[in-house]
């Protein structure tokens, strides 16, 4: 699908000052992943667009995997790579190399591309102060359970250190790996991960980066993305929808049934997209609460819903 020339230019910064104004003080959460991590010139206008949420006066914190980066690495050591379920088989081998390229080189280059805009960014994992915590998860195919080792669910999210840098300031970027109750270190799929963490920290605004300029109703049949829908509608949706989109659906529902104020699902692909989730013609697919009713404005104390935007709680 083509891109228009509007997503192709940046937008006009006094725009976008103006729509991030009635997000001032907001937690935005972002899932990072996707073509944008690896495309020299994407990773670059993302760590921009963060930067430029956290001059706006809001409160970001990215969530990051690095399946291709993994896969890479893998490849240059001689070690198999495989999957079951759509989930890859992590023995301890591979979880070694999981954990090397996630915090140590996936999360330093958007550390590093971050903090040349300012001494903002702090890189953690789900291991640190054991902010999550995860149980081993099982794949299934044709109906029957397969162990696929070191792969893990999010059972839990302790967000006091993310709260206390996101008070101090800083943006705090998450690998997607985080410790088991039995002793063991495991991967989990940045998509849930994201999902959970937002919604521990309550977060007002959920931006998933795809490979996609949305949701689709109907995949390939109906090529227009679907502009807003409510949570029900979602899940109403989802034995329909594309194989590779479920995971990411199902971990926009987690999201808003934690409490996270609103969903906007973006084509990270296209520059400045995070900018634009802001605006009144924000592009992709916005996600909300089934029940939302409007509030009274911000500066009364409380969180708005404003429409053709991200809803606020």
């Amino acid at each position: 699908m083509g891109r228009s020339g509007a997503e192709r230019h940046p937008p006009d910064l006094q725009t976008c000052l103006a729509d991030l104004r009635r997000f001032r003080g907001s937690t935005v959460v972002v899932k990072f992943g996707g073509n944008a991590m690896v495309d020299e010139r994407l990773k670059a206008a993302f760590a921009r667009d963060v930067v430029f949420l956290r001059y706006a006066g809001l409160r970001p914190v990215v969530v990051h995997g690095g399946g291709p980066q993994i896969g890479a690495q893998l490849n240059r050591l001689g070690l198999a790579s495989s999957f079951a379920g759509g989930l890859r088989v992590t023995t301890p081998e591979a979880m070694d190399v999981v954990r090397m390229v996630l915090a140590g080189q996936v999360q330093r280059e958007l550390v590093g591309l971050l903090n040349a805009h300012g001494p903002f960014a702090v890189g953690m994992t789900g291991e640190d102060a054991h902010t999550m915590t995860a149980a081993k998860r099982f794949a299934e195919v044709g109906g029957e359970r397969v162990d696929i080792g070191l792969v893990g669910d999010v059972v839990s999210v302790r967000p006091a250190l993310l709260e206390s840098l996101l008070a101090d300031g800083r943006i705090p970027v998450v690998s997607s790996v985080a410790p088991g109750g039995d002793g063991n270190v495991y991967n989990v799929n940045a998509d849930t991960a994201a999902a959970a963490v937002a919604g521990a920290l309550r977060a007002d605004v959920f931006l998933m980066l795809t490979d996609v300029p949305g949701l689709y109703r109907e995949w390939p049949t109906d090529g227009e993305v679907i502009p807003r829908l409510t949570s029900e509608e979602l899940a109403a949706l989802m034995p329909g929808l594309a194989g590779g989109m479920v995971p990411k659906m199902e971990a926009c529902l987690a999201a808003l049934r934690s409490g996270v104020g609103g969903v906007r699902v973006l084509d990270g692909r296209v520059p400045y997209a995070v900018l634009r989730a802001f605006g009144a013609s924000a592009p992709g697919t916005q996600v909300v609460p089934s029940a939302v009713g409007r509030a009274p404005d911000r500066e009364a104390g409380a969180r708005s819903a404003v429409p053709g935007e991200l809803a606020l709680r």
